[in-house]
């Protein structure tokens, strides 16, 4: 069984090498540690979980409706396209809509496995490889999660997105260590939990609701670690460096704000690149959508001490600088709060369950007697 057969594309089936540069960090000091990076790790392990067990697999998905969205949060309603389409049409693409959505979470939740390796790898503290560790392994836990949900509910599978594609390369090509924590830790996470977000939080669908809750608990520890570890080190940083990382910061926003456009979806429906990009353009609901990605991304970009003019400016061109202003501290224990709510309900349901079929047997025997 491969995942090529589910790709709607065909893609390389070798694998795509990024070269690496930069040293591979041994430290000998193994007793000092940042006091609250530590308490991360210890939180990081406390927090370890089986997908296997902790989702409840059985829950049927309906492919052609698989998030209970609305049909206005697609791009294409309310266009000619959407006029001419029937229900037939209309099912799949919702279908291929969430396909390429859960199919980019894919490929980045790869990318963070990497990136979280090229960590424990690179960086020269101690108290960071030990955390760094411990988001290879969540990292590692959401790939396997987003495959079987792809494989076994959606039966299909997008490729990458090449503008993810271009930034992934540029994060882990860099021979800098601090470049994959501000690519991955700031930027992709910080995106990506976003996005979670809004699904989780708009989705009538129990499983991917499930399924994004528990994802998104721990993706908050991993922007919480690039806040921590990036803040000391930019504190120490001259301003020529400090302005090397806002070009990244600047190019990287530009390129996640248009990978969200998910312009090949539509390329499948027959609709030219042109038009899909005007489309997409003028959709109210993927304006909202793309400005509310940017909710985690610039409070943590203003937290790290990368808060010059030019970011603003690039951000108040973006439309979003506003979300400055966010409370990332709040959301990741909002984050927290959803996810043991979803356990405790999810608990509960199933132990009523059990006992209306312990209640139904008393009765049959009872009656019986």
């Amino acid at each position: 069984m491969s995942t090529h057969r589910f790709y709607t594309t065909p893609v390389d089936e070798v694998t795509w090498d990024v070269p690496m540069t930069g040293d591979a960090r041994f430290t000998w000091e193994y007793d000092e540690g940042r006091e609250k990076l530590l308490a991360l790790y210890q939180k990081g392990k406390d927090k370890q979980w089986d997908s296997v067990k902790r989702i409840d697999w059985d829950i049927e998905v309906d492919p052609y409706d698989p998030l209970g969205m609305p049909d206005q949060s697609l791009a294409i309603y309310g266009t000619k396209h959407w006029e001419k389409m029937g229900e037939r049409e209309r099912k799949q693409v919702r279908h291929h809509a969430a396909t390429w959505q859960f199919s980019q979470f894919l490929h980045g939740e790869q990318g963070a496995m990497i990136t979280g390796a090229r960590i424990v790898e690179t960086v020269p503290d101690l108290d960071a490889k030990l955390y760094s560790a411990t988001q290879t392994m969540d990292e590692a836990r959401h790939v396997e999660i987003f495959t079987r949900f792809l494989h076994e509910k959606l039966g299909m599978v997008y490729p990458i997105n090449g503008k993810l594609q271009d930034l992934l390369g540029e994060t882990l090509g860099d021979s800098r260590w601090d470049m994959p924590y501000l690519g991955m830790q700031v930027l992709i996470e910080g995106l990506a939990l976003a996005a979670f977000g809004v699904i989780r939080d708009v989705s009538t669908k129990p499983l991917p609701k499930q399924i994004l809750a528990y994802v998104m608990q721990d993706e908050a520890r991993h922007v919480a670690f690039g806040r921590l570890a990036l803040r000391d080190y930019y504190a120490q940083l001259s301003v020529a460096e400090l302005r090397e990382r806002e070009d990244f910061v600047i190019e990287g926003c530009y390129l996640m704000r248009d990978r969200l456009r998910g312009v090949e979806i539509w390329e499948n429906f027959g609709i030219p690149r042109a038009e899909a990009q005007e489309m997409l353009k003028d959709s109210p609901y993927i304006r909202m959508f793309q400005s509310l990605l940017f909710s985690r991304i610039v409070p943590c970009v203003k937290d790290i001490g990368l808060w010059s003019d030019r970011i603003r400016q690039a951000y108040d061109d973006m439309g979003v600088l506003e979300m400055s202003k966010g409370d990332l501290d709040a959301l990741m224990r909002q984050d927290e709060e959803i996810a043991e709510q979803i356990e405790v309900e999810r608990f509960a349901t199933e132990e009523a369950e059990r006992r209306r079929e312990v209640d139904e047997v008393i009765a049959e025997a009872a009656s019986s007697s």
